[in-house]
């Protein structure tokens, strides 16, 4: 647990976090390791970055552990939750009783965080100067609010993130890099957003919709399939997945 909660004692942490077998290489690794840190600096359970885009892409980065990487692609398979509220305003999304008021705020997300054990839900926005690049989330298996202390903190951590996938676009990242040296893990993201909008465009012109309306199907499709969203999506460009016309 690092003394120092500046981005510099972050860094330091995060140097003395050893890799584990699994994590991914690259700046997807670090992201692994920012989150680990974050998870047993903060009163967390679990902490998860995500990756967004304005165009309407999202593409989960990195988690803590398995199961909250498995809570934070629920929000991107649902279309809705506090990672992308933040995204979308450039503000924090505090919520300490996710019970309380979130099932008409999130009637799809909510009470599916709750039976992963999430009761609060703590976002915060992933910004470079007015433009989002994503979110930070810390959960938590117990409700209750974020000490003054413990949301300074997770500003920090936002920012290391940030500071994280700036490196690996202009290739100074700390984390060593993939064969070849290039990140194979952000190319990775920017691929699952092409393949993400080439399905969408697909689905719009197989079944007559428009591309709003083919984004819900795709979402709906990877929520009933329990399968992240990303991977029905590279099945649908495959042809290996079919979405049908179910109106009548």
């Amino acid at each position: 647990m690092p003394h120092d909660d500046s981005a510099a004692g972050v860094w330091a942490s995060i140097g003395l976090e050893p890799a584990r077998p699994g994590d991914r290489p690259g700046v997807s690794g670090q992201l692994q390791r920012v989150c680990r840190i974050a998870a047993t600096t903060l009163p967390a359970t679990g902490v998860g970055v995500s990756v967004l885009a304005r165009d309407g892409t999202q593409v989960s980065a990195a988690a803590s552990d398995e199961t909250h990487e498995a809570i934070e692609e629920l929000q991107l398979t649902m279309g809705e939750g506090p990672c992308l509220d933040a995204f979308s305003t450039g503000a924090p999304v505090l919520v300490p009783d996710l019970g309380a008021s979130a099932r008409t705020r999130w009637p799809g997300y909510a009470p599916e965080a709750l039976d992963h054990g999430v009761r609060a839900v703590f976002a915060f926005p992933l910004q470079v100067g007015a433009v989002g690049v994503g979110a930070l989330d810390v959960y938590r298996d117990r409700a209750g609010p974020l000490t003054t202390k413990a949301v300074d903190q997770a500003v920090t951590f936002a920012e290391v993130a940030v500071r994280t996938l700036l490196d690996a676009e202009t290739g100074t990242a700390n984390a060593e890099p993939a064969e070849g040296g290039r990140d194979l893990s952000i190319l990775d993201t920017f691929t699952h957003r092409l393949e993400l909008y080439q399905a969408q465009g697909m689905v719009m012109m197989q079944l007559g919709i428009s591309l709003v309306q083919a984004m819900a199907r795709l979402r709906a499709y990877a929520y009933a399939h329990d399968r992240p969203l990303h991977d029905v999506a590279a099945d649908v460009v495959a042809r290996r997945v079919v979405l049908v016309d179910d109106r009548v």
